[in-house]
């Protein structure tokens, strides 16, 4: 009996034995979330007379670079062939770099290094980092502080470059487009505010730009910008509030090019009001041609049938432009008549039938065209030609209903004389409990006549009003359920459109006010609104 006994009490010590073990085994312990610290920078941070070519900053950890390139500001900016900095692709505890250029005299530099210098085990960055340095005998202290916005949208993009250009006797207003700023900041990532530090006094031009190109100049195809309305005088406590939008780009005529077996296209870029293409070879009276626009490829197109010729020669004219081209023809494949209709199988209420062609139209014939309703009688239609290329069906929408618009052979006619085979379109159209509606009330305007735009979540316009005067309230009517957005224009010039600002003229953007809600727009549903425009 005594053996089991001992032998039970082995068991026990052995088990207890393995649980504290089991209890010692080690976990890892927290994950670190200390950033790395800068412990030591030759030279110092903030040093005066800097005259070398290499910087040193020393860590208290191992440190890779994260995304440098979109995140180093150096202000001024220095292009890229003037520096290198290491390791990239590596972990070390420094960060080197060397300058293969002379810096500017007496100039402050900045190297904000935003949120690229992470620790090399988790990640951690060394939050807007930023290394200053002057090759003068003092540290300029200036700063100027923001804020940016859109002109035209509910929110600001993020990584946008805010600039100062000192006004000095080299200074010209084209020199966003030509020349580098004097001191440079990003919004990076982060909320739509700016601060531009490290600025030696004087008059400055102030101006923001979504640079594309990341080239520090302003490229007016492509760039948003904002500008402030005066130079800025340093020092100031003044806080700056800058709208970007893009520019409507300057009138400019494209190259030609052979777009179709019988037709030529002219690219261009700008506002194609008032072009005038002329042909310039002469041709006989068996040569027909025509003229239409696809604005959304900026091209102007010539067609033309029954032509022996190798080339042509044209006289491009807008305002005080005018070019001439010569084209050459080439052979391409045929262009031939297809029509295709604006609906899926489904028209609303408050909307009209379109159908658009792949060539020109030349005539039409109502006599071949019939439209009916569920029951098969006959609707009433006017179909007029909204441009050469599309058809507009205006008829009495009426709600659960069924429609089929039949187009005989001989109904459409293009300028190669083709025409369309029979076609057959079906359409249905909800009911009246299908849709809701918005009245807005609008108060507290500056100016009038005003745009009321309604959007979707992604800020497209879904429908827009027009307003000369005060009214009590301005109906939305038949919308589909969906999610909506309210603005209003102050359309200063009275041309119906919202107009950007253009920067060589000093002219700002047309004002643009944000009813703040999302408007939820339900079936069957009704919405009063008051929106006061401040």
């Amino acid at each position: 009996m005594k053996r089991p006994v001992e032998f039970v009490l082995f068991v026990l010590v052995a088990l207890m034995f393995v649980q504290c073990a089991r209890r010692g085994n080690p976990t890892g312990g927290p994950e670190d979330e200390t950033p790395p610290v800068l412990i030591r920078a030759l030279p110092e941070l903030n040093s005066t007379q800097f005259d070398d070519s290499r910087i040193r900053l020393y860590f208290d950890e191992y440190i890779k670079l994260n995304k440098l390139k979109e995140q180093l500001i150096i202000s001024p900016p220095l292009p890229s062939s003037a520096y290198t900095i290491s390791p990239q692709g590596s972990a070390a505890k420094y960060i080197q770099i060397d300058l293969r250029d002379s810096l500017r005299a007496n100039t402050t530099y900045s190297f904000n290094f935003g949120q690229s210098i992470v620790d090399n085990n988790e990640g951690n960055p060394y939050p807007y980092f930023k290394y200053v340095l002057s090759t003068g005998d003092y540290v300029d202290s200036l700063i100027v502080r923001g804020t940016i916005g859109d002109a035209l949208k509910r929110e600001a993009e993020n990584f946008v470059s805010v600039m100062l250009y000192e006004v000095d006797s080299t200074y010209t207003d084209s020199i966003i487009y030509k020349q580098q700023p004097t001191y440079l900041t990003n919004t990076l990532d982060s909320l739509a505010l700016f601060e531009i530090s490290n600025v030696r006094a004087g008059q400055f031009l102030l101006v923001a730009q979504k640079d594309i190109a990341n080239n520090y100049t302003f490229d007016q195809q492509v760039d948003k910008v904002a500008f402030a309305s005066a130079f800025i005088e340093l020092p100031t406590d003044s806080l700056y509030h800058l709208d970007l939008f893009l520019e409507q780009p300057d009138f400019a005529f494209g190259r030609s090019y052979q777009a179709g077996q019988n037709r030529i296209g002219f690219g261009y870029t700008g506002d194609p009001e008032g072009i005038a293409l002329e042909l310039a070879t002469p041709l006989p009276d068996s040569v027909e041609t025509t003229q239409s626009f696809d604005k959304k490829t900026d091209t102007l197109y010539f067609w033309y049938k029954n032509l022996q010729k190798d080339s042509l020669q044209f006289v491009l004219t807008k305002d005080t432009l005018r070019k001439e081209i010569v084209h050459r023809l080439r052979p391409e494949a045929l262009d031939s008549l297809t029509l295709s209709a604006s609906h899926n199988g489904m028209i609303d209420l408050a909307d009209s039938l379109r159908i658009t062609t792949t060539t020109p139209i030349q005539s039409i014939d109502n006599a071949l065209m019939k439209l009916v309703d569920k029951d098969t009688v006959a609707v009433p239609f006017d179909v007029f030609l909204e441009d050469p290329h599309s058809l507009r069906f205006d008829f009495e929408v009426l709600p659960n209903d069924n429609y089929q618009l039949a187009l005989f052979p001989g109904a459409v006619t293009d300028f190669f004389e083709s025409t369309n085979d029979t076609l057959q379109y079906r359409l249905k159209t909800p009911s009246r409990i299908d849709y809701g509606s918005i009245y807005l009330q609008v108060f507290d305007v500056p100016s009038y006549p005003i745009i009321i735009q309604l959007t979707d979540e992604r800020e497209r316009v879904v429908r827009s009003l027009y307003a000369t005067e005060p009214q009590g309230r301005y109906p939305f009517l038949l919308l589909k359920p969906n999610k909506y957005y309210v603005r209003v224009i102050l359309d200063e010039n009275q041309n119906g459109i919202w107009d950007p600002g253009r920067y060589l003229e000093g002219r700002m953007p047309e004002p643009v006010f944000h009813y703040e809600p999302l408007l939820d727009v339900r079936a069957n549903w009704e919405l009063q609104e008051r929106f006061s425009v401040k």
